[in-house]
């Protein structure tokens, strides 16, 4: 019995182990190239991150299409998209969610921009950003703000969804006000 009980408590640790492993994995850091991806979205359209060197991009993560904090989020940036568009900033959202669950949730919230589907977490885990549970998969909440020079300027690991597009926004503002194209390279 006393085995049994060991093998279940050391098969716990390990699989609580790789879970956070797995978060942690491939920590980026402002100032890095983020890994690029090639993933469709709700319209089945292919996206590579290379395809908006020159521009501002604001790659979000978030776990599950049409849940109350995702919905809330992705609103939030539907809401704020002609401020990003005058900013020159693209935003892109990514989960393991599939083209057809994109699709529904753009279509039901009317959001204007590119949901990219990471069905096998691979960008997610690529950016840190993939929570493994085992048989679960979803991508956790974090934000990349990426310069026009392919460059990552700023991440959030924590987002709170009430106030998160107005403060990337501000973050935005900032950064572009700091930007040297020459020094980033």
């Amino acid at each position: 019995m006393r085995s049994i009980q060991a093998f279940l408590a050391a098969s716990l640790l390990l699989f609580f182990a790789a879970a956070w492993l797995e978060v942690r994995a491939g920590d980026l850091q402002p100032g890095m190239v983020p890994p690029d991806f090639e993933l469709s979205d709700q319209n089945g359209t292919t996206h590579r991150l290379a395809d908006y060197r020159g521009r501002w991009v604001v790659l979000y993560f978030y776990p599950r299409d049409d849940t109350p904090g995702c919905t809330e989020q992705a609103c939030k940036f539907r809401d704020d998209v002609a401020h990003f568009r005058s900013m020159g900033a693209q935003v892109i959202g990514i989960s393991v969610d599939s083209v057809e669950s994109h699709a529904h949730f753009a279509e039901k919230h009317g959001l204007p921009f590119p949901l990219l589907a990471d069905e096998g977490g691979r960008t997610a885990r690529a950016y840190g950003s993939l929570r493994n549970l085992g048989l679960i998969k979803m991508a956790q909440r974090h934000t990349f703000i990426i310069d026009p020079a392919g460059r990552i300027a700023h991440i959030y690991r924590k987002v709170d969804t009430t106030t998160h597009s107005a403060d990337v926004i501000a973050e935005l503002t900032r950064l572009q006000a700091d930007f040297r194209p020459d020094a980033a390279s």
